[in-house]
């Protein structure tokens, strides 16, 4: 299908630089160059265009990948690389029901909503109206609204849900909320929780054995990319390191669990 008005193009520059942009009317400037955004209507994804300064652009067709990456962000993102596994681990997919705590910019939202499909739905609680507010226009971009239920308020005690398929807790003090996971989650269903430092790790082990969870593990997630000199292939001078802890665990009889690791 060709390019209209409304829809989101990559633009990938000749210096590797790259722009996730919604066709408009109106026209880009790059340090080095500009495009007018309305005539990529009518073409097609992987053309190439030239700016005003013949410098040339790849229309690329954006991944759900570039839309995290781009997301507009008041706080510190759930990166790509600790996504996969997130989504891996609670099983998120068609028709589940996914419930998360803490919203932040939205990129992990928007990767539940984008895999629960139409039959499925994500509950995200989120206490600051700045992020539940931008967290909803990041979502839009893919439009994924009707799938997410947002709420505007911090839990202490419990969850509105019960019987849910997957937990996810992204707050400064997880091991609170550790209980009120419990109740909401199926029989046997999983939890996950992101936490910066490893005394956040060592609360939240001790509330997760203590209120009945088991299969339990902590990771940390690296991502080196290579150069892609085909004749001096070699690691990048950087890398994503740490970005993050992630502790999953799934649900099990109210007692305290004998696999203390």
């Amino acid at each position: 299908m060709s390019i209209k008005k409304g829809d989101y193009v990559l633009l990938l520059s000749e210096d590797g630089k790259t722009y996730l942009l919604e066709v408009k009317e109106e026209r880009f400037h790059t340090h080095k160059d500009c495009v007018f955004l309305g005539d990529l209507i009518g073409k097609d994804y992987g053309e190439v265009i030239t700016g005003k300064n013949n410098r040339r652009f790849y229309v690329l067709r954006p991944t759900l990948h570039d839309f995290l990456i781009k997301v507009d962000r008041l706080t510190q993102i759930i990166y790509p690389k600790d996504i996969g596994y997130i989504l891996l681990k609670l099983g998120v997919g068609p028709g589940k029901t996914v419930l998360e705590c803490g919203c932040g910019s939205g990129a992990l939202t928007t990767a539940f909503a984008y895999m629960v499909g139409d039959s499925g739905k994500v509950i995200s609680y989120e206490k600051e109206e700045r992020f539940l507010k931008l967290a909803q226009k990041n979502i839009s971009r893919l439009n994924l609204s009707d799938r997410v239920e947002f709420k505007l308020r911090e839990v202490k005690d419990a969850f509105d849900e019960s019987e849910v398929d997957a937990v996810f807790l992204d707050v400064k003090e997880p091991w609170i909320l550790v209980k009120p996971a419990w109740n909401a989650l199926k029989a046997g269903a999983p939890i996950g929780i992101l936490v910066p430092t490893t005394n956040q790790i060592s609360l939240t082990l001790k509330e997760l054995f203590t209120t009945g969870f088991a299969q339990v593990e902590v990771v940390e997630i690296l991502l080196r990319k290579y150069k892609t000199n085909p004749e001096r292939i070699r690691p990048e001078d950087r890398m994503v390191a740490h970005t993050g802890f992630l502790i999953f665990a799934k649900k099990v009889k109210n007692e305290r669990s004998s696999d203390t690791g």
